[in-house]
């Protein structure tokens, strides 16, 4: 039992955030010999750091056509869009699904379907804030196209935010990837877009909190039929 509620509130943390917990506990212990009361208020920022850099274990459910969310947190836009022309999915438009992540969400990112990664293209921009429409067109973003085994393609964008100033990506074209492997990283608030293929209906309604990894964000062999969001 004791190692059951370790394990609720102690998460592994990603490598990536390494260097910042040690230089946010540096500053830490210099503010605590400066003063104390500030030491506490850099410890719990060192916390904080160390959260936002957790990569808990997640299980990805199994299943033919499953579309996985690639990101923690909510679904902000539900709507008919042009995908980047960089991911080379087409010039009409498809469903893109945009799930926007506070600072307090685990920022790591998952693949959203099983498949060989055809396309990885960065782009430069702007930083506005992740939760607009126009972000998709004008923040710096990083694109992967990935192509599954019946031949159809997902596009699953990084899109920097207002605070946002770091897109990692750790894959390359080539590769092939299960579903809810780790593919990239954005550093503190942002927001990623999912493009689904042509006639695929989302499972997922504005407003719901999204898991990556685990939440379900369509099925490709199932009925296309719209899950209605009700708030209650």
């Amino acid at each position: 039992m004791a190692l059951s509620m370790l394990s609720t509130f102690v998460k592994p943390m990603h490598p990536e955030g390494r260097r910042f917990v040690a230089i946010a506990a540096a500053v830490t212990a210099v503010f605590f010999f400066l003063w104390q009361p500030l030491g506490w208020l850099g410890l719990g920022l060192t916390v904080w750091v160390y959260y936002f850099f957790r990569d808990p274990v997640r299980i990805t459910p199994q299943g033919d056509g499953l579309v996985i969310s690639p990101a923690d947190g909510v679904v902000s836009l539900l709507e008919a869009a042009l995908p980047p022309l960089e991911l080379e999915l087409g010039t009409e438009p498809l469903t893109r699904i945009s799930i926007f992540m506070s600072v307090f969400n685990c920022h790591v990112n998952r693949l959203p379907v099983a498949g060989r990664v055809v396309a990885v293209a960065y782009r430069p921009g702007k930083f506005l804030n992740a939760s607009l429409d126009k972000a998709s067109e004008d923040n710096e973003r990083n694109g992967v196209s990935v192509e599954m085994a019946d031949g159809r393609r997902i596009g699953v964008v990084q899109i920097a935010g207002l605070v946002a100033r770091r897109i990692l990506c750790f894959v390359e074209p080539g590769q092939e990837l299960a579903a809810g492997e780790r593919f990239g990283l954005i550093r503190f608030g942002s927001r990623l877009d999912v493009y689904l293929p042509k006639g695929v209906v989302p499972l997922v309604a504005i407003g719901q909190n999204m898991v990556a990894g685990e939440t379900v964000l369509a099925d490709l062999a199932g009925p296309q039929v719209a899950r209605p969001g009700v708030r209650r």
